[in-house]
């Protein structure tokens, strides 16, 4: 009888079993142990600095409205003085195009400057984890909690937590919506239980991305969904400016007493304390070299510099520094003559150029816009005089906080007549009106089947206010 189990007596190999193996590795949560120095200062102001502008700005005062406002609805974005409409689309475009040669003169110049200092991501988690430490201790106590089984003390300061941090949360997130709802409108809405569906909606969709990034993913935001981490390397290059282990001085590393000759033992300035990797947000190991996980927050050199301290050795085993001064092309003296290179001055002149055109095209920028629309019905018809007569509808949209008059001409055929239902123009801060206008001519001046001419709208308080906007006239 045929059997599939093998006979003890069988001289052939047992199948092996089958092993399984994980395509992804199980995250460890990270703990990271509070740091203090220079870059961790740094990191404090950078995080008060652009939250008290978050949270601030909108609601700042200006000609009584709000300072900062991106009015979707009626098309309209207020910021301070200046009021943009969908037409001014090329100054969002030069906002863009600026941002990203400044993102990468950074980066080719210190690294990931943004990631470890500025981004929202970085910034949010910061604070979390401050909020983190204060409800529930350090990470030494962190970490106990974790592995501790539940209970009132553990339910307690976990359910205070994240009561902490959905309240931030949802205040990051009403902030958010302020900024295209007027943020006194928005706070009176729910004051009253009034509040748009919409409203309600990004404010509990930005509430809950702001508490699931920087409350549950953290470094995995960093590591696995930023693009940034996949091609800064292309920004990089040996004179770039990152955080570095430097093997030279540090190596062989190993624990010993502070007492210690460690040049007589042979070894390096590290210690193998491992602070590095304990203060690490995104919990990897510098000294195994530059990695796409860093996110250059220097955290790693304020912990490093600690220990130096305490042994009595000399700063920098950790460091800003560059690939070429560790190789030895050059000290670190000269690092700042090697920051004006080739690529960091192209970007530079871009910046400058850029920046220029935009400066000037917003001093320079008429607060009127004038579109012509034909008359579908007829391109034309003769009147009762014997003349040719065009009629246009002008849209023209007072772009100005002030109310204007204005003054409609045309040129381009002699003789050419303008007539409009009023002699001047009145428009109110911000409107946009559609005026009726006929141009009468000659047609013993029209030469040709088609004419170009051009209107002029000239506002009568202020000579510096004039649209030119051409267009056809047709003769019979």
């Amino acid at each position: 009888m045929a059997t599939d189990n093998p006979s003890p007596n069988s001289t052939e190999p047992a199948a092996e079993a089958p092993v399984e193996q994980q395509l992804y590795a199980i995250r460890q949560k990270i703990q990271p142990r509070a740091v203090h120095g220079v870059f961790a200062n740094w990191r404090i102001a950078l995080v008060l600095f652009t939250q008290t502008l978050y949270y601030g700005l909108p609601w700042l005062q200006w000609d009584n409205r709000q300072a900062v406002l991106f009015d979707l609805a009626a098309r309209k974005f207020y910021i301070f003085g200046l009021v943009f409409w969908p037409q001014d689309f090329i100054y969002l475009t030069g906002i863009l195009i600026l941002s990203a040669l400044g993102l990468f003169l950074f980066t080719a110049v210190a690294g990931r400057l943004w990631c470890g200092y500025a981004c929202p991501q970085t910034v949010y988690t910061e604070v979390f984890m401050w909020i983190e430490e204060w409800l529930e201790g350090d990470h030494l106590a962190r970490k106990k909690l974790d592995k501790s089984p539940w209970n009132a003390v553990k339910l307690r300061k976990r359910g205070l937590k994240h009561v902490a941090w959905f309240a931030l949360a949802l205040w990051t997130g009403f902030t958010f919506v302020g900024y295209f709802t007027p943020i006194k409108e928005l706070a009176a809405g729910i004051a009253s239980a009034s509040l748009g569906p919409w409203e309600s909606f990004w404010i509990l969709f930005y509430a809950f991305a702001t508490w699931g990034n920087a409350g549950f993913m953290r470094e995995q935001v960093c590591k696995y969904m930023c693009p940034y981490a996949r091609f800064q390397s292309v920004m990089f290059d040996s004179d770039t400016l990152t955080v570095t282990y430097d093997e030279s001085i540090g190596e062989p590393r190993g624990p010993r007493g502070k007492k210690v000759d460690y040049k007589a033992a042979g070894l390096g300035t590290c210690v193998d304390c491992g602070v590095c990797v304990q203060v690490c947000p995104t919990g990897i190991d510098i000294r195994n070299g530059l990695q796409y996980e860093c996110i250059g927050c220097a955290a790693c050199i304020d912990g490093c510099d600690q220990i130096m301290d305490k042994m009595g050795y000399p700063r920098g085993l950790i460091r800003y520094t560059t690939e070429n001064v560790v190789k030895g092309k050059y000290p670190d003296s000269g690092i700042v003559k090697h920051v004006l290179r080739p690529r960091t001055l192209i970007y530079t002149a871009l910046m400058l150029i850029i920046s220029g055109a935009f400066v000037y095209s917003l001093a320079t920028r008429v607060p009127l816009r004038v579109d012509v629309v034909r008359d579908r019905v007829a391109l034309s018809k003769e009147t009762d005089e014997g003349m040719i007569e065009n009629v246009y509808r002008l849209q023209l949209i007072n772009k100005d906080d002030a109310a204007h008059r204005y003054n409609i001409g045309a040129q381009g055929i002699d003789g050419l007549k303008v007539v409009t239902a009023t002699q001047e123009i009145a428009a109110a801060p911000l409107q946009t009106i559609d005026i009726p206008v006929s141009l009468i001519a000659d047609p013993a001046e029209l030469k040709g089947r088609s004419i170009k001419v051009t209107f002029t709208i000239q506002a009568t308080d202020d000579a510096s206010i004039r649209e030119e906007v051409a267009t056809k006239f047709f003769n019979r």
